[in-house]
C-alpha cells in the first residue's frame, strides 16, 4: 500500500504518519517546508519521542517527501491507495484544487483502483468537509466518477503532540504522548477497509468523534483559557492548579452527561476516561503552552465545536452547565496579539459588548438565560474578580 500524507509537521510526523510507516505502508509526507522535505529525502527516516511513564524514542523509517505545491502531488495521487492529512482544518481548503487536480490525473490515467481520503484533523467530519472543497474546484464531470471509485472517510483522532524544539537541533524530531486513538468510519471506505494496527474502524463514528469533542478537547481549551487568565503557561502547570482542575473536570463531566443522553455511555466508564485525561494533561514530559492550546478561539467558540456544542447538548437534555459557563467566559477573555482570532473576538466584543458577541459567536438566541449568565461571568473576569 502506498500512502501520500499532506502535513509534515509534528502531528504528520509523530502521529498519522508514524502510524502508517509503522505498518509497513509506503509513506510520501507532502508539505511545503522544504528544508523537511529535503531533509526527508536525504534521510529517509526520523526520530519520535514517545513519553510518559517508560520513554522511549522510536525510528520511522522508509519514508519520503514531496513538495505540496509541486506537481508530483497530482502524479501521486493517480497512483497511491490512501491520501492522509494532517494540515489543521484552515489548510484543507488549500489543498483541496491540488488534490481535485489529482483525482482528474487519475481518472485520465483510467485508475479504477479504490483510492480512500481521510482528513486527520481537529474537527467534527473533517473528510467530509474536505470533499465538499474539493467538489467546488472540481469540474462537474467528474464527480459521479470520483464518487465511484474514492472514499471520503471521516475520522476521530486523538494524540497531544506539542510543539518541541529537539535539543540536538534536528529538525525531524518529534515528541508524542503514549496514548494515541485514530477511529475511522468504516461504512465510508470504497473496497475493503485496510488493516492497519492503530487505525480502528467503527460504524459509529459520531459517538467517538464527539466523545473526543465533548471530553478532551474541551477539557484541554478551558484548561488552556484558564490557565492563559491566571497567568499559567502550561497546560500541565494549568491543571495543577486546583482552581482550574475543578472547573475543567466538572466542565467534562457536564459534557459527559451529554454523551451518556446521547449514545448511552456507561456512567463509571466515562468518567474513568475523564481522569485518563486530566492524567494525560499532566504529563510533565509534555511542554504544551497554554496559549497554543487556546489559539482560534472564534473557531473553538463556534457552534459546531468544542466549547458551544456541548453546551447547546446541556439545553438539549435540560443538564447543568455552570462549568462550561466558566469556560465559555475565559475563552471570551482569551486575549494574545500574536492570534488573529483572538485580536478579532476583542474587536468583535468592544463593539458589540459581550451580550451580542456571544450571541453571534455561539448562534444561541439572545433572549437564552445562559447569554448574561456567561456574560456576568466574562465581566467578573474582566474586573479581575473571578
Amino acid at each position: 500500500m502506498q500512502v501520500l500524507h499532506f502535513g509534515a509537521g509534528n502531528i504528520g510526523r509523530g502521529f498519522i504518519g508514524k502510524l502508517l510507516a509503522d505498518a509497513g505502508i509506503k509513506v510520501t509526507f507532502a508539505d511545503v517546508n522544504q528544508a523537511i522535505v529535503d531533509e526527508l529525502n536525504a534521510r529517509h527516516q526520523y526520530p519520535v519521542n514517545v513519553v510518559g511513564e517508560c520513554a522511549t524514542t522510536e525510528v520511522v523509517i522508509g519514508v519520503d517527501a514531496i513538495n505540496s505545491q509541486s506537481d508530483d502531488v497530482i502524479d501521486k495521487i493517480a497512483k497511491v491507495d490512501l491520501v492522509t492529512t494532517a494540515v489543521g482544518p484552515q489548510i484543507l481548503p488549500r489543498i483541496a484544487s491540488a488534490v481535485a487536480k489529482g483525482l482528474i490525473a487519475r481518472f485520465e490515467s483510467n485508475n479504477t483502483l479504490p483510492l480512500n481520503i481521510i482528513a486527520c484533523e481537529n474537527m467534527v467530519r473533517g473528510t467530509s468537509q474536505f470533499k465538499e472543497h474539493i467538489f467546488a474546484v472540481l469540474p462537474a464531470q467528474y464527480h459521479d466518477w470520483v464518487n465511484q471509485y474514492v472514499g471520503f472517510v471521516d475520522s476521530a483522532v486523538d494524540r497531544i503532540v506539542p510543539p518541541a524544539t529537539s535539543k540536538t537541533g534536528d529538525i525531524l524530531e518529534v515528541t508524542v504522548e503514549t496514548f494515541s486513538e485514530w477511529i475511522v468510519d468504516e461504512t465510508q471506505f470504497k473496497g475493503s477497509v485496510p488493516i492497519i494496527s492503530g487505525m480502528e474502524p467503527t460504524d459509529n463514528l459520531m459517538a467517538f468523534v464527539e466523545r473526543k469533542l465533548f471530553t478532551l478537547n474541551t477539557g484541554h481549551a478551558i484548561t488552556a483559557y484558564l490557565g492563559h487568565y491566571y497567568g499559567l503557561t502550561t497546560i500541565r502547570d494549568a491543571i495543577l492548579d486546583e482552581r482550574i482542575r475543578l472547573i475543567a473536570r466538572g466542565a467534562m463531566e457536564e459534557s459527559g452527561q451529554v454523551l451518556i443522553n446521547r449514545y448511552n455511555f456507561d456512567e463509571v466508564k466515562h468518567i474513568a476516561y475523564i481522569e485518563k485525561i486530566l492524567t494525560r494533561f499532566e504529563n510533565p514530559y509534555l511542554h504544551d503552552d497554554t496559549a497554543r492550546v487556546g489559539r482560534q478561539p472564534l473557531r473553538k467558540l463556534s457552534p459546531s465545536d468544542r466549547l458551544v456544542k456541548p453546551l447547546l447538548g446541556t439545553f438539549e437534555y435540560q443538564l447543568c452547565s455552570n462549568n462550561l459557563q466558566i469556560g465559555i467566559a475565559a475563552a471570551l477573555n482569551y486575549r494574545n496579539h500574536d492570534d488573529e482570532q483572538a485580536i478579532e473576538l476583542a474587536d468583535i466584543i468592544a463593539k458589540q459588548g459581550i451580550d451580542k458577541a456571544f450571541s453571534q459567536i455561539s448562534t444561541i438566541e439572545i433572549n437564552n438565560p445562559v447569554i448574561a449568565k456567561v456574560a456576568k461571568i466574562y465581566d467578573l473576569m474582566q474586573k479581575k474578580d473571578f
